[in-house]
């Protein structure tokens, strides 16, 4: 019985690590969520669809304009870190079908994302 405690408890903590509703997004889930999407950025062609994936989650978990505005910092930010096609990351959010309601540019000003 103690064993099958202790599992609860580590599964409620995982759980609560995972899905905790209402925290803002951070850089390190837009780059996750992006990572595979790398090479489509830098080279062209076709996005793989786990690189889709990653889009459609990122564009899932963007719930406010600060969400929205932080994740538009971190892809402007990593866009010229990894010198991104601008053609590319334009192109992506309907290559996967999805809208992300923004076009990140490396002129975007991030503060007028709503």
């Amino acid at each position: 019985m103690k064993g099958v405690a202790v599992i609860f408890v580590v599964v409620l903590a995982v759980v609560s690590l995972v899905a905790t509703p209402g925290e803002a997004i951070s850089c390190g889930d837009v780059q996750g969520s992006l990572a595979p999407c790398l090479a489509y950025l830098t080279g062209g062609g076709e996005p793989s669809s786990s690189c889709c994936g990653g889009v459609r989650s990122l564009t899932g978990s963007l719930q406010s304009q600060q969400d929205r505005q932080t994740a538009c910092y971190c892809m402007k930010s990593a866009a010229s870190s990894f010198s991104v096609r601008s053609d590319a990351a334009s192109n992506l959010p309907g290559k996967c079908g999805v809208s992300i309601g923004m076009t990140v540019t490396p002129d975007i000003d991030c503060s007028k994302v709503s």
